[in-house]
């Protein structure tokens, strides 16, 4: 695999280098509390799962269908697959 060189501009403007590291930090401040908002949700699926002795891969996609709002669409799909499944393979 090669390496592609790529060609970046200078920042000789000191009120741009500000502007960037600015960014830089504000993304790596998201970063930071993204991170810990996704390892809070796995220790909250996997205390609720083994509090009511529930699979947490039922939870967590109970979870996400609730945030999507999507239930119908995850009903209609997981139809469609039972029948493609039985056709195909029973």
């Amino acid at each position: 695999m090669a390496i592609q060189q790529v060609s970046v501009n200078q920042i000789s403007n000191p009120a741009d280098r500000e502007k960037l590291l600015k960014v830089i930090r504000e993304v790596s401040d998201s970063m930071t509390r993204a991170q810990g908002e996704k390892e809070y949700i796995r220790e909250a699926i996997a205390d609720i799962s083994k509090q009511l002795q529930l699979p947490k891969k039922i939870v967590a996609k109970m979870a996400k269908v609730y945030f999507k709002q999507n239930y119908d669409e995850e009903v209609a799909v997981q139809d469609q697959f039972e029948t493609l499944y039985e056709t195909i393979v029973k």
